[in-house]
């Protein structure tokens, strides 16, 4: 797609942390958003889908009275976000089935350009052995949960997709742990060595995940691609170097790293979508403690 133009953009799990985030963002930059999900504020700008059902989400993605009458890209966020909320198995199927049907369905609906959210989770969280090499990046695929396997499962199924439409393309991005603006109190913590470690000690502000949303939106080619999305740097105030000595004597690494440099790679969004985190957890625990 490549292009600046306002775009009508639906946001599927619109109520959600990263959702309000991205629709927020979304609608700063001069798109036309309208949000899908169970929960949301009744209004112009939401709708309430069952995306579980697949006749209600073809039809809403096709359009919706006094809504939309057609739209130019999904951005599909929309899961259970965790084990353990629901059994384990009801967490995989949830997310897979939801995930096809929104996928599927901008296909039929003739949309083109689809942003997903994927996860830390496809690359191994939480990580109880180590990694094959750090830092991970997009080509470390493993998943040690039903959510990460779902996932997995995912990414296949758009890799396999892109080639049932010209033109059409699918961009996942891996987000790690999703930060919101008032949760920074736990970083307290930082100095802990073990603080973060099932995260890879990673994670990133809901704010920047949503500036990734735009990113993957304005760079979107046909074909799929995937993308880590992290803070550049650790959630961690010890070195990385000595987080590397205490928890994987044994890794190799990719390439060196920096000071504080993350174990979650972030080149590949770097230098394709010029993507580069904003918020960094000194300056909001700052901002955080401050306000106490």
């Amino acid at each position: 797609m490549s292009t600046s133009a306002a775009l009508r953009i639906a946001v599927t799990g619109s109520s959600g942390k990263l959702g309000r985030a991205t629709v927020a963002r979304l609608r700063a930059d001069g798109h036309d958003v309208i949000g899908f999900d169970l929960d949301g504020t009744p209004g112009m700008g939401f709708t309430r889908v069952q995306l579980a059902d697949y006749g209600q989400t073809l039809d809403a993605l096709l359009g919706v009275t006094a809504r939309h009458e057609g739209l130019d890209a999904v951005v599909h966020l929309a899961a259970i976000p965790v084990n353990g909320l629901v059994p384990d198995a009801a967490t995989f199927s949830n997310n897979v089935l939801v995930s096809f049907n929104v996928v599927h369905a901008a296909m039929r609906a003739g949309i083109r350009t689809i942003v997903t959210a994927s996860s830390i989770t496809a690359m191994g969280f939480p990580f109880a052995s180590a990694p094959a090499s750090l830092p991970v990046d997009e080509s470390t695929v493993e998943a040690n949960n039903t959510y990460g396997l779902g996932k997995v499962a995912e990414e296949a199924m758009w890799a396999q997709l892109v080639r049932w439409a010209p033109g059409l393309s699918i961009t996942s991005l891996r987000f790690t742990n999703v930060v919101g603006t008032g949760e920074y109190g736990t970083f307290a913590r930082a100095t802990d060595p073990g603080y973060r470690r099932d995260l890879l000690f990673s994670y990133i502000d809901a704010r920047d995940g949503a500036a990734a949303v735009a990113a993957a939106l304005a760079h979107a080619e046909p074909g799929f691609e995937v993308y880590d999305i992290a803070a550049p740097e650790t959630g961690s105030a010890i070195p990385t170097a000595e987080l590397l000595a205490h928890h994987f004597p044994e890794t190799p690494l990719r390439k060196d790293l920096g000071e504080f440099e993350s174990l979650v790679s972030v080149d590949k969004a770097r230098e394709r979508l010029g993507f580069v985190a904003a918020h960094h957890w000194r300056d909001e625990y700052a901002a955080h403690t401050a306000a106490q």
